[in-house]
């Protein structure tokens, strides 16, 4: 018998992340009645069926993950890109450092805290739309470097430059 196997949409959780949400997995299994001892059978002698419920699992949560995300920060050394997630867009705030500090050390980002208004930073700001896929577009910036935040400082900074 050849499984067809779903190309992931998201990634594969760590196993930190599992752990995690190990009740939520047997809950999971339970509603595909898959008790915990055929799910040990599934995994010894079916390791592709286990790695496909691995998968979906990992897809379901991400999908409510992303669902959720109103805000993704991302922090480089000269650079801090800060995303609002909308309804209809992304709000991005761009701040761009011009002179050798690292912004993702704690000196370079008070030093970024003291000095917002110097003449080497710069502000800038965009909105753009989704592609048909919303939650694939939060994704890519998580994957890229992007990290979920309440938006405390995204929330600062518009106060600050509108």
């Amino acid at each position: 018998m050849k499984i067809d196997l779903l190309p992931m949409k998201y990634a594969r959780l760590t196993k930190e992340q599992f752990d995690e949400l190990h009740k939520e997995f047997i809950n999971f299994l339970a509603t595909q009645t898959i008790t915990a001892k055929e799910w040990d059978d599934i995994k010894v002698n079916k390791p592709e069926v286990a790695e496909q419920e691995l998968d979906v699992f990992s897809d379901l949560v991400w999908e409510g993950v992303l669902s959720k995300v109103e805000f993704i920060e991302h922090i480089s050394p000269q650079q801090i890109h800060l995303f609002q997630l909308n309804e209809e867009n992304m709000h991005l705030i761009v701040i761009k450092i011009k002179n050798p500090i690292d912004l993702t050390s704690t000196d370079g980002f008070n030093w970024l805290r003291e000095n917002l208004m110097d003449e080497d930073v710069e502000f800038s700001q965009a909105k753009k739309d989704y592609t048909d896929d919303k939650n694939s577009d939060k994704f890519k910036l998580i994957q890229q470097g992007g990290v979920i935040t309440k938006g405390d400082l995204f929330s600062y900074l518009d106060k600050l430059i509108n």
